[in-house]
């Protein structure tokens, strides 16, 4: 192995083992072995970890498990691969049962070791079931910023589930290639962070609403961004948050924050399109960013947050998924988001918005204003059919009280960035828990059987044709929807991605990518005994989904699009936003 592979297996075995003691770990039980080398020797360099050597992995895992019993904290266990590591299981057992707080590390030859005959080797993956409540196969090692930052996160998640409630065992996998002794020259060069872990049950307790209230107070740049969430609590008590702060809130189309008569003018939703701009996106430089819901459409705010991975970031979240994609957050808080914003603005109540944050947020507002008015003058003059046009034609028609569905890969990223929020209520759902494209007719058509207001699918031609046989609940139940059938005739979202132009994938890019299908989908709605039309203007696709929503039944609206032409829309959209706001600025 070279120096600089023994420095990247230290940095990435010492980011681990760090992390693992910042997040309150001081006990590994280590056993003797070979694979297991460069974690043995990083836990045995640490300062504030002791080492507790045993010649045996099943008493050495009831030995942690003493140690945590006993300290009513988080104790490691450390074993080489194969037959080895199945002997922590009785112990990981136990703890499950028990709800002591063990995490079993194992260490694992690599891939390409793997069912080829090597030497104590065995399937490790996920090796003691359903006893542990969290299980990671970690990465081979690597010095770059975002494994260092997966390792760090990987120890605090550890920590964290092993606490639980309730506590019990994780395991971590972990695969190493030889030579195994890690170098730990170039370690202050290569350091992650690690974030914190805050812990509350439901809301935030008084001590940790103050604590986290003050931190939000010195701040004079900060942001909040709520991302995909589905709570009728939140949009009322994060609009309050904000407004108390004094600071801009960027609302995801699915975050529930951006329609509705709770709106004021410190919630911003036209970011898509100014973000993308670099110049201007290191302009709006945070000194705090609190976080709300799950990963943001938006992938231009995705990378402003990734472009400010140094500032302050803080994620408020109840599930138990680690909802930072990053991998960016510096603390994450346990708590239902919209109980601790009303307990953060309980405790900020009587708060001084500085004139340093009220400058900070007017210019927020001042350039979501002007790339909205750029948006909607674009689109108001240009009748041909586009996909960011047809949304904004579906905006326009909705009537109050409407739901939103939308479908996965364009159509979801457009109706986040060009549906406009406002004080009417609107609700927008989407499958985002997978992202799937597939069976979006049927979650949606179980939408409108339930909801007392009218419901709008916006739905690509992938997505519609893995999903038809959904059409029959449409007849078979009686239901009313209106279908906004974007077709493309193809993958639309690879169109943006580089294989669209890349030299080794240009030539069969619509055969791997783009997969033109030529179906014509009047004959599955006709089938189902459904309404079609092709609207073919801007104009003309309005008026259809003004009537299909005064009439009863399912309506199939279809607007073909050239996939090629959407990117060039697209890029034509964002320009003219750029332009808009760089005016604004100086003005």
């Amino acid at each position: 192995m070279s120096d600089d592979a023994r420095a990247a297996l230290g940095a990435f075995v010492w980011t681990f083992a760090d992390a693992l003691a910042r997040s309150g770990v001081r006990h590994v039980c280590v056993c003797p072995g070979s694979r297991s080398t460069p974690l043995a020797v990083a836990f045995d360099r640490h300062p504030d970890i002791r080492v507790w050597m045993h010649l045996d992995e099943r008493s050495a895992a009831f030995f942690a498990l003493g140690l945590a019993k006993a300290l009513r904290a988080p104790v490691a266990a450390l074993a080489t691969s194969g037959t080895a590591a199945v002997n922590f299981a009785p112990a990981v057992a136990e703890a499950r049962y028990g709800r002591v707080p063990l995490i079993a590390l194992t260490a694992d030859r690599p891939p390409e070791l793997r069912e080829v005959g090597a030497l104590q080797t065995i399937d490790q993956a996920r090796l003691y079931g359903s006893h542990a409540r969290w299980f990671c196969e970690m990465p081979l090692p690597e010095a770059t910023k975002p494994a260092l930052r997966h390792a760090a996160v990987c120890a605090v998640r550890a920590v964290e589930y092993a606490l639980g409630p309730p506590a019990g065992p994780v395991h971590l996998n972990f695969p190493f290639r030889e030579p195994l002794i890690p170098s730990f020259d170039a370690l202050l060069s290569v350091a992650a962070p690690v974030p914190g872990v805050v812990r509350c049950r439901g809301t935030l307790d008084d001590a940790t609403a103050r604590s986290l209230g003050r931190r939000l107070a010195s701040a004079r740049r900060g942001l909040v961004v709520c991302g995909p969430r589905d709570d009728e609590r939140f949009a009322a008590a994060v609009v309050r948050l904000s407004e108390t702060l004094g600071w801009p809130a960027l609302a995801d189309a699915l975050s529930g924050v951006r329609y509705g008569p709770h709106r004021t003018d410190v919630v911003l939703d036209a970011y898509d399109a100014f973000l993308r701009d670099d110049e201007l996106a290191d302009d709006l430089a945070p000194d705090l960013i609190l976080r709300f819901g799950a990963t943001p459409v938006s992938k231009a705010l995705q990378r402003y947050l990734e472009r400010y991975a140094g500032v302050d970031q803080v994620v408020v979240d109840d599930g138990d998924t680690w909802n930072d994609q990053a991998l960016v957050a510096t603390t994450l808080v346990r708590a239902d988001p919209a109980s601790a914003c009303e307990a953060l603005a309980d405790v900020l109540a009587g708060h001084v918005v500085p004139p340093e944050t009220r400058s900070w947020t007017a210019r927020w507002q001042a350039v979501d204003r002007a790339a909205r008015e750029a948006l909607t003058a674009a689109l108001e003059s240009d009748d041909a059919i586009s996909e960011p046009g047809a949304v904004f034609a579906l905006a326009r028609a909705l009537p109050p009280g409407a739901t939103v569905f939308a479908g996965n890969s364009m159509p979801v990223r457009d109706i986040d960035a060009f549906l406009f929020g406002g004080t009417a209520p609107l609700r927008v759902l989407a499958n985002r828990g997978a992202s799937g494209i597939d069976g979006v007719v049927s979650t949606a058509l179980g939408v409108s059987a339930v909801s007392a207001g009218p419901l709008a699918l916006v739905i690509g031609d992938l997505s519609f044709y893995h999903d038809m046989n959904g059409l029959f609940a449409a007849k078979r139940h009686g239901l009313r929807a209106t279908v906004l059938l974007v077709n493309n005739d193809g993958g639309g979202i690879f169109s943006f991605l580089p294989q669209a132009d890349a030299p080794e994938t240009r030539d069969r890019f619509e055969t791997l990518f783009g997969t033109p299908h030529g179906l014509d989908f009047r004959h599955a709605t006709a089938l189902y005994g459904l309404e079609w039309r092709r609207a073919c203007a801007s104009s003309e696709l309005f008026e259809a989904l003004r009537a299909s929503f005064a009439s009863p039944g399912v309506h199939v609206i279809e607007a073909r699009t050239d996939r090629r032409e959407n990117v060039e829309a697209h890029r034509r959209l964002w320009d003219r936003v750029r332009v808009a706001v760089r005016q604004e600025a100086r003005t």
